[in-house]
């Protein structure tokens, strides 16, 4: 489980590290003529906003980080009958209800997660899915004793070691019975110590101890860290990559209840394959948040729907779960016509002879009955529709093609770094449509930063349209939001010529912020709603061009599907670079490989090239269950003397020095 005290303590270190660098404020500056290299001629959401100013924003959030942590569950109140044995391994938790900021997340509804159940949680966007995830992971309900929880919802903090070792310490069961087995291998005489010992082997085995670190590399590996990488300290990566190894150490673990949020939100698209095929076999309980619809039809046995304060319950997967709700709601659709109907006859009848002759009158009488048992017993509920999000992005007319040209570029980021691209060659224009993919690494967000300017190209030019604008959406654009500020403050602000509140309130309203989501601090906003600002105050400066760097991380699924809407509406042109196959299926023409320092067109859509993902990984998988099983076969036949076991100079697996410390016989 994860240390909350832990990572508040992590966070004001990185709070109090920030705040050391000082921050000076620039502007950007706009040329004329054509654009080459590093001038973008006007440049939305990269060059407008400039690098000090955002690392500003970053210095306030991490200092409010860890005030956060303790304000979250300070103003969350949970209430709820544990219906499960205590020993269970299954959750069973009924008139379940969750308070926060003084508004009802859940109301007197009943959690049940059963052990081997891998559940999808699913809801719009601001609906309290986290809050749900956090509530568990803290334990702010009883949990039978016996589950044991790992909630992924924060990167690694920045320590000293390296990403492998991080992985291995987190199983500290495996490392504290090592420790004791190396201080009882050196008590030879000690018969007593000695039978403690062949107990503490056998739990190691069943642990798996001779293979930990080969599972440990095998699961980094799957997630995009080369053999380099994993022996690098953690403290040298970035907060997505740190977020990987946060997952890793999760699916090392194997905890009786995992929970995830968003967890595909820092990968790539080979990893998000493969991610997807590790989780599809996990065997304990399993709940995740995702907005990839492939994500969830791939793991998930059950969908949890929270709506309007309750939690249900559906068997399958997401498909399953639609096709389930739309009978569910065609039912309930004739079912409340008939009863109306039903109702609107006898109030009618009532009407109409309650005053008549006795006979019709004792008739109206029965049908005053059978009216009020109708509604004492329930009336079905009209089906009330969810709201539409709509995005959209404004016409910004029409400039002749090219706009831009790469020609023969290249690009490393430093003189002792390899290239990362060699002698590009190709045009973007309005009707571009394009979808960029390959693994972490391979330079989609490089590609995106020199066509936009931000990078400089080593080789080569890149020629823009004189009076071309760029939009560039990226995750570091929320660090310029002032929290403290309501989303139509900050537009106001950004975009002085709107003058009256009420104008801005509709225009903020376009993006899926309703009454007071627009006018409260964006710190009480989800990270959806705060996604939703950054798309209003993007598509406001009217770019001919749209870089899309993983857009979808916190969204819904139907604000994505606004999204894509919005996209194909659009008049101009788009750059993709995104995780989700759903998106990617709706707004893509072309999809373009990055990989061996080269862009190259994938001839196919991109259900052909997730199927060229899934046997690769096939393949891999077959090389490493090989591998785990000579490990394995390796220690169990080892013969090393007793005593402090060495292999390559380091301490060896529990398994090899149980090979040479364990006695004939257990007497």
């Amino acid at each position: 489980m994860s240390s909350v005290s832990k990572q508040k303590r992590q966070a004001k270190k990185g709070a109090a590290k920030a705040t050391e660098k000082p921050i000076t404020n620039g502007t950007a500056a706009a040329t004329n003529g054509i654009a080459e290299n590093g001038d973008t001629g006007d440049t939305a959401g990269c060059c407008a906003i400039e690098k000090n100013v955002v690392k500003d924003k970053l210095v306030e959030n991490l200092a409010l980080e860890m005030k956060e942590m303790d304000v979250n569950a300070e103003y969350r109140t949970c209430t709820g009958v544990l219906a499960s044995h205590p020993a269970s391994r299954d959750l069973k938790v009924y008139n379940f209800s969750v308070n926060f900021h003084g508004s009802e997340m859940l109301a007197d509804t009943n959690l049940e997660l059963n052990h081997g159940n891998r559940y999808g949680l699913i809801g719009l966007n601001g609906c309290g899915k986290s809050t749900l995830l956090s509530v568990l992971g803290r334990r702010e309900v009883a949990i039978p004793e016996g589950i044991d929880i790992f909630h992924l919802h924060r990167e690694m903090p920045p320590v000293e070691t390296t990403a492998l070792q991080a992985v291995m310490e987190a199983d500290e069961e495996r490392n504290r019975l090592e420790e004791e087995a190396e201080r009882l291998a050196a008590l030879h005489d000690d018969e007593s110590a000695q039978d403690k010992l062949m107990d503490i082997y056998e739990r190691l085995d069943e642990l798996g101890a001779d293979t930990a670190e080969t599972r440990a590399a095998q699961i980094l590996h799957g997630l995009g860290f080369t053999k380099e990488m994993q022996q690098t300290a953690v403290k040298n990566f970035s907060g997505g990559w740190r977020m990987r190894i946060s997952l890793a150490r999760a699916l090392y673990l194997k905890p009786s209840m995992l929970l995830l949020d968003e967890p595909t939100n820092h990968l790539d698209l080979d990893a998000c394959v493969w991610l997807e095929e590790e989780l599809k076999t996990y065997k304990r309980i399993l709940v995740v948040i995702s907005h990839s619809q492939d994500f969830l039809n791939g793991v998930c046995t059950h969908i949890i729907h929270l709506d309007k304060k309750k939690l249900t319950v559906y068997g399958g997967n997401y498909d399953t779960f639609m096709r389930t709700r739309a009978e569910q709601m065609e039912n309930q659709l004739k079912q409340y016509k008939w009863e109306q109907g039903q109702i609107a006859h006898m109030k009618e009848y009532i009407a109409r002879f309650g005053h008549g002759s006795a006979k019709l009158a004792r008739q109206a009488q029965s049908k005053e009955k059978t009216l009020a048992k109708m509604v004492s017993g329930g009336l079905t509920e009209a089906i009330t529709k969810d709201k539409l999000t709509t995005f959209s992005f404004p016409d910004p007319g029409t400039i002749p093609p090219p706009v831009i040209m790469v020609q023969k570029v290249s690009f490393k980021y430093s003189d002792d770094k390899p290239l990362i691209y060699k002698c590009l060659e190709f045009g973007i224009d309005l009707d571009s449509r394009i979808a960029l993919v390959g693994p972490n690494g391979a330079g989609k967000s490089t590609l995106l930063k020199l066509l936009v300017g931000e990078l400089v190209p080593t080789d080569g030019m890149i020629r823009k349209h004189p009076h071309v604008k760029i939009g560039r959406y990226h995750q570091h654009l929320h660090d310029m939001l002032d929290l403290n500020l309501s989303a139509v403050e900050f537009m106001m602000q950004t975009f002085p010529e709107v003058k009256e509140i009420e104008e801005m309130r509709r225009i903020v309203g376009q993006y899926g912020l309703t009454g007071r989501q627009q006018v409260c601090p964006m710190r009480q906003l989800s990270d959806g709603q705060r996604c939703r600002v950054v798309f209003a105050w993007l598509a406001w400066q009217v770019p001919h061009l749209l870089l899309l760097d993983e857009p979808t991380n916190h969204l819904d699924m139907e604000t994505i599907d606004a999204l894509a809407d919005a996209i194909n509406d659009f008049e101009g042109g788009l750059i993709l670079v995104s995780h989700d196959f759903r998106l990617i299926n709706q707004v893509a023409k072309e999809i373009w490989v990055c990989a061996d320092q080269k862009v190259t067109k994938w001839q196919g859509d991109i259900s052909s090239f997730k199927e060229h993902l899934r046997a690769k990984i096939a393949k891999d998988r077959a090389a490493e269950a090989k591998e785990v099983e000579d490990v394995h076969a390796k220690a169990s036949t080892a013969k090393k003397p007793a005593g402090k076991a060495m292999t390559n100079g380091k301490p060896a697996t529990a398994s090899s020095k149980a090979a040479a410390a364990k006695p004939a016989s257990k007497k």
